[in-house]
């Protein structure tokens, strides 16, 4: 298994964007990507200069990817 490195909220947006995942809103300080157009997919993303490594692997999880997938992404 990779060590994920610390991202910030718009590298791991740019990552997602590659996937189809475009900026929707901000509530706060949390950015909302949605992926399509008929079934959602949302994902929500702390704008923060270092987000958790629990906060990425949520994320990772929640947009379908392993690990790895993501670290190539980036």
């Amino acid at each position: 298994m990779s060590k994920l490195p610390v991202i910030s909220s718009f590298e791991a947006i740019k990552a997602l964007n590659k996937l189809g995942y475009d900026i929707d809103h901000q509530t706060g300080s949390h950015i909302i990507l949605r992926q399509g157009k008929e079934p959602h997919r949302r994902l929500t993303i702390p704008n923060h200069q270092e987000i958790a490594k629990g906060t990425i692997i949520s994320i990772i999880k929640q947009a379908g990817l392993t690990r790895e997938e993501f670290l190539k992404l980036l």
